[in-house]
């Protein structure tokens, strides 16, 4: 593993909760797109 020195919990910390950021962005968009996609399909019928 590549030594990060004195800061490394900060690093790991920050990359952590970035990942944790994107992984709920990412879910709340698949989840608002497939809600869209089933009120269209509503519509439509």
């Amino acid at each position: 593993m590549i030594d990060l020195g004195k800061y490394s919990f900060d690093i790991l910390l920050a990359y952590g909760l970035s990942g944790i950021l994107i992984a709920g962005l990412i879910l709340q968009s698949v989840v608002a797109s497939r809600r869209t996609a089933r009120r269209l399909k509503e519509i439509e019928q």
